[in-house]
């Protein structure tokens, strides 16, 4: 079973949920989250155990259990139901590359539109 472990705090490392984890039986693995570019911890993680009723009395167990000063979010993962997933530059509803340019004077929408400096138009 897949575990989902969040409020992580930013110094566990995958050792360390291991750890804490093989308390209730065996860990096949165990792995904190992190941010591709600069490396640091998103603060969850997960833990996967083969045997069903030691990952669900774990679930039980460690859910509000304190790990590293931070009480522990814990419960069975899920999958990411479809279409839903890294919206990189172009997604959500902040414009992206491009953006918003037509219309109104200071609607800037896209990239990098915040920068100082100075034009004629603001």
């Amino acid at each position: 079973m897949k575990i989902y472990a969040g409020n992580l705090s930013y110094t566990t490392k995958d050792e360390d949920l291991k750890q804490a984890f093989e308390e209730f039986g065996q860990v096949d693995s165990a792995v904190v989250v992190t941010d591709k570019i600069d490396g640091r911890s998103k603060g969850f993680g997960f833990v996967e155990m083969p045997n069903n009723d030691e990952a669900l009395n774990a679930i039980k167990e460690m859910n509000g259990r304190e790990l590293n000063g931070r009480a522990l979010k814990v419960n069975e993962s899920k999958p990411k139901p479809e279409g839903e997933g890294n919206r990189g530059f172009h997604g959500g509803s902040r414009g992206g590359f491009g953006g918003s340019r037509g219309g109104q004077t200071g609607n800037r929408g896209g990239f990098n539109n915040s920068r100082g400096g100075s034009r004629g138009d603001r």
